[in-house]
């Protein structure tokens, strides 16, 4: 059958797209079929219009990467999952998407796959962990098998040591660094490596 990766994110300015691009290329250079995928945009036009870089980003990912489906997470044997950091929580227009899982959590669609997820905020102490451990309680009840980065890798401790997962203190700046795209791209790889131990 092969892994099949769905990484489904929800990026406001770009920072969480960058980590999920990484994360896709981490896992397809491990020869896994992947899916990127972002959650729809729930926030009025006045909001993002008043941030620039909010702005340019709907615009420019709009037509170039699809909208998640439930469909994506049947289809897929592991999960990457990425959120900014919204008041130390998931961003609701992820949290949204989650929220209409219920018929395939009933199904036992996700039982027993894993699942790894990454975020960013503006402070280094933001809460990119209760971020992370938030979308970990999703994949509690789903039954998934969690796939935390661990301090399984040199690149770990290079971009910050978040051994919870892949994490970016934007600033409010630039988007990540060289080292986080790296240390997300492990990320991807290690998700696919275990997935593919897991099937056989």
């Amino acid at each position: 059958m092969g892994v099949r990766v769905a990484v489904v994110y929800y990026s406001a300015t770009g920072n969480v797209h960058a980590l999920a691009q990484a994360v896709a290329e981490g896992a397809a250079s491990r020869g896994a079929e992947v899916r990127l995928r972002r959650a729809a945009e729930l926030a009025p036009d006045s909001a993002i219009d008043g941030n620039p870089a909010w702005r340019a980003h709907v615009d420019a990912t709009k037509d170039q990467v699809a909208e998640a489906t439930v469909e994506d997470l049947e289809w897929a044997t592991a999960y990457a999952f990425g959120s900014p950091t919204r008041y130390g929580n998931v961003a609701a227009q992820l949290k949204q998407f989650i929220d209409r899982t219920g018929p395939q959590w009933q199904a036992g669609v996700f039982h027993n796959k894993p699942a790894t997820s990454f975020t960013s905020s503006i402070n280094r102490h933001g809460g990119q962990e209760s971020t992370i451990l938030s979308l970990n309680n999703v994949f509690y009840h789903w039954g998934c098998l969690i796939v935390p980065v661990g301090y399984t890798d040199p690149l770990i401790f290079a971009s910050g040591g978040n051994p919870y997962g892949t994490s970016w203190p934007s600033g409010g700046g630039e988007g990540p660094d060289q080292a986080t795209l790296e240390s997300a791209k492990y990320q991807g790889r290690h998700l696919a490596d275990i997935s593919g131990r897991l099937e056989g």
